[in-house]
This record gives C-alpha cells, structure tokens and sequence, in this order.
C-alpha cells in the first residue's frame, strides 16, 4: 500500500506493484547469470544524466544561436537597447528558474547575441579592426583557462570564491556609481571615470580595472567549469547541461565585452 508521502509513492522500494526479485524466474542457470553479469552497465547518456560530451553540444548550440543574434544586430544596431532589455529579463528569469529550459536558453542566446552584434559594429566603427583583436583575445583566454583547469593546474577554492564575491561587489559598485555620474554628466567621455588617465603616466583607468576584471571573468570560467564536473560526477539529470551552457555563455560573453573596452582604451 502506497504512502501519501509522494517521495514513497515514486520509490519502488514503496510501490505495490510486484517486485523485481518476484519477476525474475524461479531458476537461472551459470550461463544465464554470466551473460547478465557481462553485459555492459548502461551509460549516463542513456539514463538521462549530465555528460560532457552533451553539455558541451548544448553549449556549442547556444553559442551559435548567439552568433546568429550577433549578426542581426550587427546589421541592425538600433536593436541593442532593446535587446539589452530583454536579454536582462531572460538572464534573471534563467538564474532564478527551478529547471532549465532550453528556450529560455536559447532565446537569451538570440537577444544577446543582437546586444553584442550592436556593440561590436559601434565599437569597429570607431576603431577598425577592434572586434576582430578582442574576439582573439576572448578565444586565448577561454582557451587558457580551459587548459588549465582540465591540467589541474586551477581549481575553485572556497577562499578564492570569498575573495571573488567581493572583489565582484566592489566592481560592481564601482559600474552603477561611474554609471550615474555618466547619466547625470558628471563625467565626460564614453567611458566615464574608466577614461580619468592615472596621474602623469597616460594610461586610463579602465585600463587598469579592466585587467582586473579579466582576471575576475577567468576565475568565473574556472566556477562555471567546475560546477559542470561536480554535475557530471553527481549524476545531476541532463537538462541541467543547459545551466551550464547558460552559465558559460554569460562569462563569455562579459569577457569579450570586458576585452573590447580595454582594447578600445588602449587605442584611445
């Protein structure tokens, strides 16, 4: 007789359908269990677990959904307001989903693709050249910090996650504050308080906080990554190899932004 508890309704272990053990039949010969014993265990592909290989398709996927947005807003840059929006809305509807959906996903793929595609032909129309320069640049550092990781040469820490949060807080508060003194034109410049040049030495400021965000996006490849290992080990099911694949593309795709700025500046 089945509990009301549906944790016990779900559990053979509870169900009151007939047993196994009580289908199985009554004799089984010495062939019968070598040949039983012998067959291959069934892989996580095939029970709907989380692998690398899938998770590594859904992020492909996604990043070619995300390229195709970029070329729409590539060609059509009055969509970057627009898509900022939307793709601001999706990113917190996804973090805060229970289950991953892979339209959601995608669809966040697609606007911020058109936000990014925008961006990048404004920047290159300024300064010939610059996506091209920071699309290398994100390649080399993902590539990098890949590298790395699969070696076992970094791993997450939880003493460098501390350091991260906070290092993101401050960075944050530092991105709404130059945002307002820009909104309210306090600052000159399209950059802000990152265009302020250090003192006599000529180099701007976001130059500097640039490097250090790199640094703070490469660290967050390095949780994105881990938290996909901890997944595939823990047997977590395969819908979530589009969390992951959500979670990437977001590090990305502010590293690229992250290196377009700094690129920008350094040919100012």
């Amino acid at each position: 007789m089945a509990g009301s508890n549906p944790a016990f309704n779900n559990s053979p272990a509870f169900s009151s359908k007939p047993s196994i053990a009580s289908q199985l039949p009554q004799a089984v010969t010495a062939e019968q269990l070598d040949e039983l014993y012998g067959r291959p265990s069934a892989t996580p592909a095939e029970t709907g677990r989380m692998t690398y290989e899938d998770t590594i398709v859904k992020t492909i996927v996604s990043f070619l959904v995300l390229l195709a947005g970029a070329a729409v807003g590539w060609f059509v840059p009055v969509l970057a307001i627009p898509a900022a929006l939307a793709g601001f809305v999706l990113a917190l509807v996804n973090i805060f989903k229970r289950k991953p959906s892979p339209a959601l996903v995608l669809s966040y793929a697609a606007v911020e693709g058109m936000f990014v595609g925008a961006i990048s032909m404004l920047f290159n129309e300024m300064l010939d050249g610059i996506v091209i320069q920071a699309v290398l640049g994100t390649f080399a550092i993902v590539g990098i910090t890949l590298a790395l990781f699969a070696s076992g040469k970094i791993r997450a820490s939880r003493r460098a996650t501390k350091v991260f949060l906070i290092a993101m807080l401050g960075y944050a508060a530092f991105s709404l504050i130059n945002f307002g003194l820009m909104a309210f034109g306090v600052t000159r410049g399209m950059f802000g308080l990152r265009g302020v040049e250090l003192g006599n030495t000529g180099i701007p400021l976001g130059i500097v906080i640039g490097i250090f965000v790199v640094l703070l996006a490469a660290y967050s490849l390095v949780l994105d990554f881990d938290a996909v290992k901890t997944g595939v080990q823990r047997g977590a099911p395969r819908v979530y190899g589009w969390s992951a694949a959500f979670g990437i593309m977001v590090t990305v795709v502010w590293l690229y932004l992250e290196i377009l700025r700094i690129i920008a500046l350094a040919r100012r």
